[in-house]
């Protein structure tokens, strides 16, 4: 089985990491843990040719982004290698439209299931990803498990 595992650091992903790590998966089962982030819409790449402390800026966005995406799939993994040391992991940290994103490894790990939380984190940031997730289920060519987190509202 493949599975890719999308996740910020929101307790609805947290709550997908338990909700995986309490499934029976059969032996040698492959997860992909994602996470993708995007960067503000007024740095876009045609920006950072004017150079200068717009251009440091970007360039600290991105390193700072992937500095702390690369935490969020470390201890996810390590959260599901505790249970099952069986499990073939790998991660990635990723920039672009989180619904493209997801899709797109979907495709190219040839997954048989998307696991994603109900919604991400903040509020602005819940409205987006809940879509995210009502998106996946609907465009998906493979299964998608949606994860609620009971105790949230």
């Amino acid at each position: 089985m493949k599975i890719v595992l999308a996740i910020d650091s929101s307790d609805f992903s947290k709550t997908a990491v338990e909700q995986l790590n309490r499934m029976n998966l059969p032996p040698n089962t492959e997860i992909h843990v994602i996470n993708v982030y995007e960067f503000p819409t007024a740095l876009g790449p045609e920006l950072m040719a004017t150079g200068g402390s717009l251009n440091n800026y970007f360039e600290e966005f991105i390193s700072g982004a992937q500095k702390i995406g690369n935490k969020i799939v470390s201890e996810a993994s390590n959260v599901l290698k505790s249970k099952n040391k069986e499990l073939i992991i790998t991660t990635s940290v990723v920039s672009g439209l989180p619904k493209s994103a997801i899709l797109e490894k979907a495709k190219s790990f040839d997954a048989d299931l998307i696991v994603v939380g109900s919604q991400g984190q903040g509020a602005f940031s819940r409205f987006l990803l809940g879509s995210v997730s009502q998106y996946l289920a609907t465009h998906a060519k493979c299964s998608v498990m949606i994860v609620k987190d009971k105790g949230v509202k």
